[in-house]
């Protein structure tokens, strides 16, 4: 029977590094965003290379439910890596209830100012931070910070295996640079960054800069949801 990991996370939080660790384990396969087609065919929303990412995948959630826990998968595990802000109220979260749940978390200064590049006004649920609180209130499961897996990428991961309980793989550490057929069709306008790396690009964060004005309101907002997680991280252990 395949491990179905469910890895929950908002924008500009290292998603696509972390799920270029678990694709370089031998056991491993993953999917990539797999209801983004539905979140773009229910909002009608205009993302780059919106007809190409309709296309590309099942729209209706029924559908999707059903392959995400229950469909042909030719590896031990299988890792799903899922923006939370995709989650959209019509989805019913009870058939997402066997997969193994995890929550990829940053902090929210460095989401906005990063996003903020991107997108003049970021809301709430675009960031997609109730609905990582709502899935960790209903299922629980480990919650992994980013600025753990650049600080301490080995002893993060170690840790993360360990909670959905899973063994640590070293290869996890790195990977060949380059694009994967696993991609989703979005990746030539997102992931030129991860393309280019080899691994997670270990340091300590400094000092986040500064949110733009008009963004404090919605940091505020932030902070209580990543407040209402960050107690339940795991990590480097600090001794």
């Amino acid at each position: 029977m395949t491990y179905r990991i469910a890895m929950w996370s908002g924008p500009r939080n290292l998603s696509t590094a972390l799920m270029r660790s678990f694709e370089n384990r031998s056991d491993c396969s993953v999917v990539d965003e797999p209801l983004y087609a539905a979140y773009l065919h229910a909002t009608g929303l205009d993302h780059p290379a919106r007809d190409a990412v309709v296309a590309s995948q099942a729209t209706e959630w029924t559908t999707l439910a059903a392959e995400l826990t229950t469909g042909a998968v030719s590896t031990p595990v299988q890792y799903q890596k899922h923006m939370t802000h995709h989650l959209l109220p019509e989805v019913d979260r009870d058939s997402l209830a066997d997969l193994h749940h995890a929550f990829l978390v940053r902090d929210p200064r460095r989401v906005l100012t990063s996003y903020a590049k991107v997108r003049d006004e970021p809301t709430l649920e675009d960031l997609g931070l109730p609905q990582q609180v709502e899935l960790f209130e209903r299922y629980g499961g480990p919650v992994v910070d980013a600025a753990d897996l650049l600080a301490d990428p080995h002893d993060t991961l170690t840790a993360l295996c360990a909670a959905l309980g899973i063994d640590f793989d070293e290869a996890m550490l790195s990977w060949p640079a380059g694009p994967r057929a696993s991609d989703g069709v979005w990746a030539p306008y997102w992931y030129a960054g991860v393309e280019a790396s080899t691994g997670f690009e270990r340091h300590s964060p400094g000092e986040a800069d500064p949110v733009p004005a008009h963004l404090e309101p919605l940091l505020e907002r932030c902070l209580t949801h990543y407040e209402a997680l960050a107690p339940y991280r795991i990590g480097p252990d600090p001794t």
